[in-house]
């Protein structure tokens, strides 16, 4: 039943201009208490900005089963227009863990945008060995990522 739902949504977004961002959708991973995406960071400031801000709760949506939070009302909005283009890669799991055919948590401030795609790391370690080889990684991890969202 996924395939015709996914087939669709990537018809509209193609006839809408928009370049499918399939590797954002899926499970997001989310605090356990409150269902907070990316602890409750901003993922539109990682474009913006250029670096992780903490989102309010005064500004905040619910996309994907997860609430959203933003630094301002702007951001929400553009998160709100094209949620896939700004919602981290792996459901905002750990990137090296999905290549590595695993999910795991991560830290907000360990980030990377590759080619205007949000990648999360777990901690500073991790992102260490992740940007060694990071385009290894991320074709590993859009290999890896279907079978994993399938589990959850």
């Amino acid at each position: 039943m996924r395939t015709p739902v996914l087939a669709l949504a990537c018809a509209i977004a193609l006839t809408a201009g928009l370049t499918p961002r399939a590797h954002a959708v899926g499970p997001i991973n989310k605090s356990l208490f409150g269902g907070l995406a990316i602890k409750g960071y901003d993922p539109v400031a990682y474009f913006a900005d250029q670096k992780p801000v903490k989102g309010s709760k005064d500004f905040t949506t619910e996309w994907n089963g997860a609430t959203w939070r933003f630094a301002s009302k702007s951001h929400r909005d553009q998160f709100t227009a094209t949620p896939e283009k700004f919602a981290p890669q792996f459901g905002g799991y750990c990137a090296w863990a999905v290549s590595q055919n695993s999910t795991a948590n991560v830290d907000p401030t360990q980030w990377t945008v590759v080619d205007e795609k949000l990648y999360l790391n777990y901690d500073k370690n991790v992102q260490k060995k992740w940007l060694a080889n990071r385009d290894d990684f991320i074709k590993k991890a859009e290999k890896n990522w279907p079978g994993l969202v399938d589990k959850k």
